[in-house]
């Protein structure tokens, strides 16, 4: 499973999501900053839709707001495996 999260420094909400990341230690997540990457900031807005942080793209596909991320990111453990 990819996991990409869009995000840039100085947004609180990125930050609430990095510091529950880093706080259970995940190694995961791709971070993509969209103020260091202009490519980051167009795949964000061509793929996603909207110009928006946090964005946690999982295989491709986007998910908003602070806490969906972190509930899906406590749902779906590291290390899990998809089942079909």
């Amino acid at each position: 499973m990819k996991l990409e999260l869009f995000k840039k420094d100085t947004c609180p909400y990125c930050r609430r999501v990095m510091d529950y990341i880093d706080s259970v230690g995940r190694t995961d997540v791709q971070y993509q900053d969209i103020i260091e990457s202009r490519e980051a900031a167009d795949r964000l807005l061509s793929e996603g839709g909207i110009m928006q942080v946090p964005c946690l793209f999982i295989d491709g596909q986007p998910l908003y707001e602070s806490l969906d991320i972190i509930q899906w990111l406590e749902e779906h453990p590291e290390g899990e495996t998809a089942h079909e």
